[in-house]
């Protein structure tokens, strides 16, 4: 039997997501990107110069499939290798600092990290290095990782094994972890990279991408009956129970070895970048059955996930946020969908960036909007491309204005906010002054009204030091909320 899209996500689906348990076991890596622009071709040879203006570095592999499923609310173990080099250095520095993320990362003497470096200008990347590891691994770390994956599988309600072809996933880590998951009752999911699938004997889901199921079945898989015929060639011959086959613009295909067949059309409306939506896709299905998900809506969710993943630039990951905005829209366009926490702004900053655009930023309690405070949005947008707002919580309103204020809560004054046209996301930070959340997001303009000088400005020498600058926006005079609410009381 044929479905042409699996239903049931909802908003409340996506809220359950944060109950998940998914242990990741695989390749961990580290991706570097180094942006910048190209305005010359070398005197030296036929190719672009590349303008450095920034670098990046971030969890790449299972590591970014451990992201990923973070970033959706899973609590997440990540079971792996690293070099006892710089790059393992700044793996475990990364992974220190990616909440809801614990790591058993075994260290292994004289084998490098796995690094991957793309060179990217505007949304294009140019060219991709690797260095990669080329010893093998010894019995003694080899049984190290086998213990910690046992460990990590003991908690976990859904286990990914993220297969870069590095050398984590042995044929015997993959049976201990299918026998381990089997007593438990959990559902494994491999993204593949060895072309005998056979190798993966027993796990439950597979999800390859087109060019590798071609190549592991030797079958053409150019439209859906093929991308059927070639699933069910792999669920009969190699023992799997079922495949999500990833088919770029032409969606997924979801084959089961009880006959069910679904096929989901894409979601994606803009693709910048294709990095890592793999492991997004096998990150959100896992973490989707993690919490009980039937297997045809955690397909769908995945598929949705991946839509939103390809319209950011770089390695990056997917919120709840985005998939509410994308289940309703198919973009971040809704008032509710704008306001979003540090790490989802960061996320489409980058993308922003990686489209040529300048991050304006500027903050404020907001709580009865007046002239003033349109005044102050409309000069914040015309001074860059995307406005990013801060908003005081009111906890930090109730410090700053007295025990009267606010007089509308900050889910309410965020929407008022959002809701503008000018206004591209909202953040709520519940410190007195906005520094902290400047510093994180660096943005390329901050903008304060003149009623301060430069120099008050807060933040303001944080920006003018990476080469930012500040703008004082121009006041309405007689526009106040403490007047407003003044001349309310006389009444």
């Amino acid at each position: 039997m044929t479905d042409t899209v699996a239903h049931g996500i909802t908003q409340d689906t996506i809220a359950r997501l944060g109950g998940a348990r998914v242990a990741v076991i695989g390749d961990v890596m580290l991706d570097r990107y180094v942006y910048g622009a190209v305005d010359r071709v070398s005197p030296e040879a036929p190719i672009a110069v590349l303008g450095i203006e920034r670098e990046r570095s971030m969890l790449g592999g299972a590591g970014n499939v451990a992201r990923n499923a973070a970033a959706l609310g899973a609590e997440v173990t990540l079971v792996g290798f690293c070099g006892d080099d710089d790059a393992g250095t700044e793996v475990s520095q990364l992974l220190a600092g990616e909440a809801g993320v614990s790591s058993s990362m075994i260290v292994v003497p004289d084998r490098p990290t796995s690094v991957k470096t793309r060179y990217v200008a505007g949304n294009q990347q140019l060219l991709r290095t690797d260095k990669d590891a080329g010893v093998e691994v010894t019995t003694a770390s080899a049984s190290e990782l086998l213990a910690a994956a046992r460990t990590a599988i003991e908690q976990a309600d859904a286990i990914i094994l993220s297969d870069y072809a590095r050398g984590v996933l042995s044929r015997t880590l993959i049976d201990e972890v299918v026998a381990a998951a089997k007593t438990r009752a959990v559902p494994v999911v491999v993204d593949p990279k060895s072309l005998d699938f056979g190798d993966y004997r027993g796990v439950g889901i597979l999800t390859p991408n087109r060019a590798e199921l071609q190549a592991a079945t030797q079958m053409d898989v150019a439209d859906d009956e093929q991308a059927v015929a070639a699933a069910r060639h792999v669920i009969e011959n190699c023992g799997i129970n079922a495949v999500l086959a990833t088919r770029g613009g032409d969606g997924m295909s979801l084959v089961q070895a009880n006959g069910s067949t679904v096929h989901i059309p894409t979601s994606a409306r803009e693709v910048f970048d294709v990095s890592g939506a793999g492991d997004t896709v096998v990150a959100t299905l896992a973490t989707a059955l993690a919490v009980g998900l039937e297997l045809a809506d955690a397909a769908e969710l995945a598929n949705l996930a991946a839509g939103v993943v390809v319209g950011k630039v770089g390695t990056a990951v997917v919120h709840p946020a985005d998939l509410v905005s994308a289940q309703q829209t198919g973009e971040t366009t809704t008032a509710e969908a704008k306001i979003t926490g540090l790490d989802a702004a960061l996320d489409q900053m980058e993308k922003w960036r990686g489209a040529g655009d300048q991050v304006v930023f500027t903050n404020g309690c907001f709580d009865l909007i007046h002239p003033g405070h349109v005044a102050l949005l409309a000069q914040a947008k015309a001074a860059g491309q995307r406005l990013v707002v801060g908003l005081n919580s009111d906890t930090s309103v109730v410090r700053l204005k007295g025990e009267d204020r606010p007089v509308q809560n900050e889910a309410s004054r965020a929407l008022v906010l959002a809701s503008f046209a000018a206004v591209d996301l909202v953040i709520i930070f519940s410190e007195d002054t906005p520094l902290e959340l400047i510093s994180a997001l660096r943005p390329d303009i901050l903008v304060k009204g003149a009623d301060y000088s430069e120099a008050e400005v807060v933040g303001g020498d944080v920006v003018k030091s990476y080469g930012g600058k500040v703008v004082l926006a121009d006041i309405i005079d007689g526009h106040s909320t403490t007047k407003t609410i003044s001349r309310m009381a006389e009444t």
